[in-house]
């Protein structure tokens, strides 16, 4: 059974990490280490700022929709 659970737990992690889903997590880990007086963004504000700073930046590649 403990075998399975580990299993399980790195399928998850490769998955979040394999989409990106981390990515909110380990921003706000960095915001609250680093900044700790800076408000931390909901996960709709975080969204919405990477797609806009992805959408600004030409290199971050071509989005068609």
């Amino acid at each position: 059974m403990r075998s399975l659970r580990r299993a399980l737990r790195a399928v998850r992690w490769y998955v979040r990490e394999l989409t990106d889903e981390s990515a909110y997590d380990r921003y706000v880990a960095h915001v609250r280490k680093d900044h700790p007086r800076a408000p931390v963004p909901c996960r709709r504000d975080f969204e919405r700022m990477r797609t806009d700073r992805q959408e600004s930046d030409p290199r971050q590649g071509f989005r068609c929709c």
